[in-house]
C-alpha cells in the first residue's frame, strides 16, 4: 500500500508533466522569467500612443502592455519589453523616466480548460502568494497571462514552475 505523501509526490510530477507536455512531446505552453517597467502619463488622449509609437520606431517589440489610472490626472503605464536594455537606452536617450526593472513571469501557450488553475496549484504548493496577474486569450487556441510575485518569492516561483 502507497503512503499519502507518495500518493502527493506522484499526482505533483503528473501535474508537472501534464503542464508541461502534451501527448505529442511538445510543450502545450511555455513560462519565461520577463522583466517589466512602470512609465506615468499625463491622463488625456494620445499619450500611451506617443510612448509605444516612439517605441516602435525605436525598434523596441512588447511582449505585454497595460495602462490603469493611478489619481485623477496620470495613468500607469507597464511596458515588458522583449529586450529590457533597449528600453533603458531609449528611455535615457529621450528622457522619459522608468520605474524598473521588476521580476514577472509571462506564460504563452495553448488555451486549455484549467491551465491557469494548474499553474497556481504549483504555485500554492511551493507556499508562493500570486498578488497579482493578468491574462488574455486570442479566440484561436491560444493564451497568455503575466503573474506578478514578490521579489522575495520570485525564484520560488521559477523553481516551482521549472523555469
Amino acid at each position: 500500500m502507497k503512503h499519502p505523501e507518495n500518493i502527493q509526490i506522484i499526482k505533483k510530477s503528473v501535474l508537472i508533466a501534464i503542464l508541461f507536455q502534451n501527448v505529442g512531446g511538445n510543450m502545450s505552453f511555455k513560462i519565461r522569467k520577463v522583466e517589466y517597467f512602470y512609465c506615468s502619463v499625463v491622463d488625456q488622449p494620445g499619450e500611451a500612443y506617443k510612448l509605444l509609437s516612439q517605441l516602435e520606431k525605436s525598434g523596441i517589440n512588447l511582449l505585454a502592455f497595460t495602462a490603469i489610472p493611478v489619481g485623477p490626472n496620470r495613468t500607469q503605464l507597464t511596458l515588458f519589453p522583449e529586450t529590457p536594455e533597449k528600453l533603458v537606452l531609449e528611455a535615457k536617450r529621450s528622457s522619459f523616466a522608468l520605474d524598473g526593472p521588476h521580476p514577472a513571469l509571462l506564460v504563452q501557450g495553448d488555451d486549455e480548460l484549467g491551465a491557469l488553475a494548474d499553474i497556481h496549484q504549483l504555485l500554492f504548493e511551493a507556499n508562493v502568494n500570486v498578488y497579482a496577474s493578468n491574462g488574455v486569450t486570442d479566440s484561436k487556441g491560444s493564451f497568455g497571462y503575466l503573474l506578478y510575485v514578490r521579489p522575495e518569492e520570485y525564484e520560488r516561483a521559477a523553481a516551482a514552475l521549472k523555469v
